[in-house]
């Protein structure tokens, strides 16, 4: 008898199967082929190298994270070094200095030299008058085009704009106290800087690197011909109320008899100095107000202080533009230099997008007022260098090499409104940081404040 029998028999399916089979002999006989049963090795075998590469891969995947594990506080270190870095600069971002020039803003400012330039024709008719004339008259037409059409870049006829105005500038008549002055001034162009013909530790100590040095720097200079002055930064490296002054490059170097006049009661007067930079002309020390966009002059004899301000929209003082290469000079806005032309103030503005200007200084000894004669502007960030001097009438920039090295490389001819990039004149140093470089007409003399130590350098022409 034919028989079915349900056998609870695993198949491939995981499902019972049905199985006939014959009643025989008192039991029932069915044949089962086993084979549906077999183990499936060759599935097996593919999930095992499939297992096999998974575990590879994870055995990988696994060393790269540990690798980004122990290389994430590195990169987190990069990270902050360079938001750190990038926080001076924000300000460049978060107020604009870089869009473009209205163009209302831009008339406005065409209308106030026109006018200047009107002034400068008048009085005195030459060549060069009657060429700013057609060039400004030219750029009026073109600022009128574009109140039409905007096919003319902003930017463009912003650069022609400076550009003519400091032209403007350098055809201003020379004030009383510069002229004849040019005959100093007849070699172009520093050829060369000679490595320090003098070193020497801050009178104050080393531990003072921030300040400023030399000698007097007045042409012709009676009261103070063959003296030498430090002052020393004694407040956090920014602020100073006293200046030292030796009588004789002896005294200086043997640091005795030395004269200390102390020009403000406080670190917080206004009257204090801020930032590394200063210079003793004539009976007068010249240097940055606290805390303002204003130039002091302290007379030696009267022990007076006067002060101007200097021109520009939105001048920087108070570290918001500092010298700053590589590592920042805390509150180096505003320079006050001297040259063979005169006095001179270097600082940046929001008007320039932080670009370094620069403007002539004139003290009025009958009126006894500080003023500012001439500015120009130029397109050089502030940022961008470690210092700046004046020789001539051309304003020098400094940069960074390595911890012993400046270089020489950025020149702006006030006389002309030119700019040179083309520099490389290397500039020897005992330590990283520089507070201060500064020029001497009286020895064509290079000072530097490098970090405490106190260095002097010759210029070559």
């Amino acid at each position: 008898m034919l028989l079915l029998l349900l056998l609870l028999l695993s198949s491939g399916d995981g499902q019972a199967q049905r199985v006939p089979g014959l009643k025989k002999n008192g039991s029932c006989v069915c044949e089962v082929n086993s084979t549906m049963w077999a183990f499936p090795a060759v599935s097996y075998e593919a999930v095992l190298l499939q297992v096999q590469s998974c575990e590879g891969f994870l055995t990988s995947l696994q060393k790269q994270v540990d690798l980004s594990i122990q290389r994430l506080p590195e990169i987190q270190a990069v990270i902050q070094n360079v938001t750190e870095r990038l926080k001076p600069h924000l300000y460049l971002n978060q107020q604009g200095l870089y869009t473009h020039l209205a163009l209302p803003r831009l008339g406005e400012e065409l209308s106030r030299l026109e006018t200047d330039i009107g002034d400068i024709h008048s009085q005195a008719n030459t060549a060069q008058s009657q060429k700013l004339l057609k060039e400004v008259g030219k750029l009026r037409s073109d600022v009128e085009r574009m109140q039409m059409s905007d096919t003319i870049n902003l930017k463009t006829v912003k650069e022609k704009l400076r550009y003519l105005k400091n032209s403007a500038e350098s055809c201003k008549s020379i004030p009383k106290d510069f002229r004849g002055v040019h005959r100093y001034c007849l070699k172009g162009l520093i050829s060369n800087i000679s490595a320090p013909v003098m070193t020497k530790v801050s009178p104050y100590s080393k531990s003072y690197i921030s300040g400023s040095w030399g000698k007097q720097a007045q042409m012709d200079s009676e009261g103070q011909k063959n003296s030498y002055w430090v002052q020393a930064l004694l407040n956090n490296h920014i602020w100073g109320n006293t200046l030292r002054i030796y009588h004789t490059y002896e005294d200086f170097m043997a640091s005795v008899n030395h004269r200390e006049f102390t020009f403000a009661p406080s670190f917080t007067h206004a009257d204090t100095i801020e930032g590394p930079s200063a210079v003793l002309y004539g009976e007068a020390l010249y240097y940055h107000c606290y805390r303002s966009a204003d130039v002091c002059r302290y007379d030696l004899n009267s022990n007076s202080v006067k002060r101007v301000t200097l021109p520009g929209t939105g001048v920087g003082f108070n570290n918001k533009f500092p010298y700053c290469y590589y590592d920042c000079r805390p509150n180096s806005d505003v320079d006050v230099e001297a040259d063979e032309m005169g006095l001179w103030a270097l600082y940046a503005t929001v008007g320039n997008h932080g670009n370094l200007v620069v403007s002539r200084l004139a003290w009025d000894s009958e009126a006894e007022t500080l003023n500012v004669s001439q500015t120009w502007e130029t397109t050089l960030f502030k940022k961008a260098a470690t210092n700046a001097f004046m020789v001539c009438g051309v304003l020098y920039a400094t940069r960074y090499v390595d911890d012993y090295r400046e270089e020489v490389f950025y020149a702006f001819d006030t006389a002309t409104g030119k700019e040179d990039n083309s520099l490389a004149l290397p500039l020897e140093k005992v330590a990283k940081g520089v507070a201060s470089v500064s020029y001497n007409p009286t020895n064509r003399q290079i000072y530097m404040y490098n970090d405490g130590y106190l260095l002097a350098y010759q210029a070559h022409f």
